[in-house]
């Protein structure tokens, strides 16, 4: 049984909020910067200053370097991480990933040093690294992070799923809180893969979102900048957006599919106030875009002056077009 089957409509109390935040892309330093109207200076490639260096961060693939960063920053953000490490028991807290192409040039490299060489020519460094988990695990090794661990890799849907299946992880108890992170790295083989324009199409780096449990947040006297109340990944855009909302007519903030179609107008009848298209704004984010959907949403949310005028609730959607055989969609209120 998929998420969609269980965490599909909205509920009456939601319990998994959003209790932090992490942003590292290419000019944007805080998830607020994710909701300016012009395009961002997202091409490109995020600066050595804003990854970390050191012991464990040697022999890292970019994109785990890159969520190494976006973890920091949300972890911190959620008041779970200080200078000493990891305030909670590590059992607490999971991880969730969204990747389409993360490791995918040390892939690459391992699968032709096993056609040039054979097994002789793979380094003990990049064999684990191949892994399609790797992010995720190393993200969990680095901050003692022991709960539900995985990794979501299933196209234009990716990031949305990633929040859908943490939010339940977090509504059934299996955790208290979930570390998400979406993340795509622009390097030599993800570039050589996209052909043409790629560098000026693809982006590079991550978001990150903690989502908790009400009981943890209000245990830690943590207030919260949003709350995820609804789920839904269907076959069309259309039956998505109505699970997701629950028959809601209107809507306070839409953030659209990639892709340039339906920036316009949300589907299925649901109005909006305001509208913030990454699709426009960023490069092809393909599995950070819904986390960082999610994560311009809170900043909006958490934005009173922003909302002041229209009903404090945003809907994010992904896939759904021509090419996907998916569509994924997440509403988020405030507390």
């Amino acid at each position: 049984m998929g998420p969609e089957q269980r965490t599909g409509t909205r509920r009456g109390t939601a319990t998994a909020l959003v209790t932090g935040a992490g942003v590292v892309l290419p000019g944007v330093k805080h998830a607020a910067d994710l909701l300016a109207p012009e395009p961002l200076e997202g091409a490109g490639r995020v600066g050595p200053e804003r990854l970390p260096s050191g012991r464990g961060a040697r022999n890292k693939d970019r994109a785990t370097m890159l969520a190494f960063a976006a973890a920091t920053l949300a972890l911190a953000d959620a008041g779970l991480l200080d200078d000493e490490g990891l305030c909670v028991p590590g059992e607490t807290v999971g991880t969730v990933v969204s990747s389409n192409l993360g490791n995918l040039d040390t892939v690459c490299r391992v699968a032709e040093r096993l056609s040039r060489d054979g097994t002789a020519g793979i380094s003990a460094l990049d064999l684990p690294n191949a892994s399609s988990n790797v992010i995720a695990s190393s993200v969990a090794i680095r901050f003692g992070l022991r709960g539900a661990n995985f990794t979501l890799c299933n196209g234009a849907t990716s990031g949305l799923d990633a929040v859908g299946w943490a939010t339940l992880a977090v509504e059934t108890g299996r955790v208290a809180r979930v570390l998400v992170i979406g993340v795509e790295p622009a390097n030599a083989v993800v570039e050589q893969l996209a052909g043409g324009d790629a560098p000026a199409r693809l982006l590079d780096g991550a978001g990150a979102l903690v989502l908790e449990s009400s009981a943890s947040a209000e245990a830690r006297e943590r207030g919260a900048r949003a709350a995820v109340a609804g789920y839904a990944r269907r076959r069309d855009l259309t039956t998505t957006v109505g699970v997701a909302t629950n028959g809601r007519a209107r809507v306070g903030l839409w953030l659209p599919p990639q892709g340039g179609a339906r920036a316009e107008r949300a589907p299925a009848g649901v109005g909006f106030g305001d509208v913030c298209d990454l699709g426009r704004t960023l490069p092809s984010a393909s599995g950070a875009l819904g986390v960082l959907q999610c994560a311009a949403a809170t900043a909006w949310l958490a934005d009173p002056g922003r909302h002041r005028d229209a009903e404090p609730t945003a809907l994010a959607a992904a896939g759904g077009g021509a090419t996907d055989d998916a569509a994924a969609a997440v509403l988020l209120t405030t507390t």
